[in-house]
């Protein structure tokens, strides 16, 4: 595992995979200041931090810990990074799985500066003795470390530099109470509507220096499944598509024909998301069925279909969680009346 900071993604999975270079690119496409993140959405969590901010800042003292939750993709980094920005502030990032042991997190709280950010995605993973370490270091700015063993054992109550710490995850009801009481700012992003969607893509496409038309902006936005990530990397492949096969522009058409070859069909779906729905429609007569099943079925894990795949179903009405499990939900069933087959 690694021992020094390192900037962390939300986890993706499926046909959403990215690689080195789908990272720089997304890097390089983040807003940089709260403006530039409200313009595409997120307004009452932008116009919240506004205040938050600004308060923080004329009483000359860092900006309370900040709680970001809900599904991969929709910022919580990037918000992470601008709150750094706005303010003034250096920003340092991690991730819960990479806190291992109490040094691991005492060597970045012992380096950091009056006003950081420090950054832990995934914050459900950290280790319990980890996660009570923090305790002191968020409310007191200090932190107990024990030094030698046994009858020797003494505690050296260290003090660090006033911080901020920003923490995101993709499973809320996983972080232990006392954790997530001592946050003082707990803001849900929510998925985004196409039509914010299509600024994301524009905007994006601006800064590729990619010609794009509104209608296929719009088409690609409408098939993101309501998250950032997913649009820039699905406008990077139907550019790929406009250079080769087309003039260079993205049009609606070439839009329909990209995502075509990339199996995301018209309502967002890719490959993953159409065989969890017909496993439960073939083979478990539409449901319920448990998670654990329903894995194994599919032979894919537990928690790709729990963090990845569902969240954006269950949103949107192809499938519902019932006291027995997992059922098709009113959009499959709207869906295929208007249509011979969802998988045809």
């Amino acid at each position: 595992m690694p021992r020094t900071p390192a900037l962390t993604e939300e986890s993706s999975s499926g046909a959403f995979e990215e690689n080195e270079d789908e990272r720089v690119l997304i890097t390089n496409l983040r807003p940089h200041t709260l403006e530039e993140y409200g313009n595409a959405g997120q307004r009452a969590v932008v116009e919240n931090l506004q205040i938050a901010i600004e308060a923080s800042q004329k009483r000359d003292e860092p900006l309370d810990h900040v709680l970001l939750h809900g599904p991969p993709g929709l910022g919580k980094t990037t918000l992470a990074q601008v709150i750094a920005n706005e303010m003034g502030g250096h920003f340092v990032g991690t991730s819960g799985p990479a806190l291992e042991r109490q040094s691991d997190l005492m060597g970045i709280l012992s380096n950091l500066d009056t006003g950081s950010v420090l950054f832990v995605d995934e914050i459900h993973r950290m280790p319990r003795a980890v996660e009570e370490f923090l305790y002191a270091a968020m409310e007191d700015f200090s932190v107990d470390f024990v030094i030698e063993k046994g009858t020797h054992a003494r505690t050296i109550k260290f003090p660090i530099k006033r911080f901020t710490l920003a923490a995101a995850t993709t499973r809320m009801g996983m972080i232990s109470a006392p954790l997530r009481d001592r946050f003082g700012l707990q803001y849900h992003l929510d998925f985004y509507e196409p039509e914010e969607l299509t600024r994301v893509v524009m905007r994006s496409a601006q800064l590729l220096d990619t010609p794009i038309e509104g209608d296929g902006a719009f088409e690609i936005a409408r098939r993101s499944r309501g998250t950032p990530r997913i649009a820039n990397r699905l406008l990077k492949r139907v550019r790929d598509y406009a250079q080769v096969k087309g003039d260079g522009v993205i049009t609606v058409d070439i839009a329909r024909e990209a995502l075509r070859r990339e199996g995301v069909d018209e309502h967002g779906l890719n490959e993953l998301d159409r065989r969890y729905l017909q496993t439960i429609v073939d083979f478990y007569d539409g449901g319920p069925v448990g998670i654990d099943a329903l894995a194994a079925t599919i032979n894919e894990e537990k928690d790709t279909l729990v963090d990845v795949i569902e969240p954006y179903l269950l949103k949107q009405g192809w499938v519902v969680r019932t006291a027995g499990g997992r059922k098709i939900g009113s959009q499959y069933h709207t869906t295929t009346m208007s249509q011979k087959s969802l998988f045809d």
